[in-house]
């Protein structure tokens, strides 16, 4: 996407990232796209749920040896983010059964969590841009594969989704970005992999 810039989450950007999020960005109890690191609801502690996520973010950000995600700025402002990290990092992942039916144990596979594009800039392929930088940082941080599980919006009966609905992505991204389907937890929920030798011109 001409004149995007995607850049780590550093502390530096905090601020930027809090921006993207919007009014959200002044709520603690919003999960902040931090959904994704505690266990599935039924096995989550209420306290638990009632953290402060903002805070819980920041520290997360401060402390992280790896930034735990991308910024991107359409000349200079920030307009997108996305979550990008070991898959076995993410409970919330690695604790949903039908997604372990799917999944083969590997502590090199990376996951994409979530996506948040500031509403000015929906509909110009900031997601998709982000999709690629984070495969291109996983990949640049040891990931044997990048996966993720989007909303194939066509399976929706309404066929149309809000964007607060597609957090998680749309299959048209993750194939725009290079990634294959490898199963589905439900007829519209696809789970998409992109391995690094087909990433790099090899077979899987």
């Amino acid at each position: 996407m001409p004149g995007l810039e995607v850049r780590p989450l550093t502390l530096s950007r905090w601020d930027d990232v809090a921006t993207v999020f919007g009014r959200r960005g002044d709520d603690p109890a919003w999960d902040w796209c931090r959904r994704f690191l505690q266990p599935p609801p039924e096995q989550t502690d209420l306290a638990l749920e009632r953290r402060d996520n903002r805070a819980a973010f920041h520290s997360e950000v401060a402390n992280a040896p790896v930034p735990p995600g991308l910024v991107a700025y359409l000349e200079d402002q920030p307009v997108g983010w996305t979550r990008v990290g070991p898959r076995d990092g993410f409970a919330g992942v690695c604790g949903n059964r039908a997604l372990a039916r799917l999944l083969d144990p590997d502590p090199a596979a990376w996951w994409v969590t979530c996506f948040a594009v500031a509403p000015p800039a929906r509909g110009a392929g900031v997601g998709t841009s982000l999709l690629r930088a984070a495969v291109e940082f996983a990949f640049a941080h040891g990931a044997t594969s990048v996966e993720g599980h989007p909303v194939d919006v066509e399976g929706l009966k309404t066929g149309r989704a809000s964007p607060s609905s597609i957090f998680t992505g749309t299959v048209e991204m993750f194939v725009a970005a290079g990634f294959t389907e490898i199963g589905r937890t439900h007829p519209s929920r696809p789970v998409m992999r992109l391995a690094v030798k087909r990433r790099f011109g090899g077979s899987e």
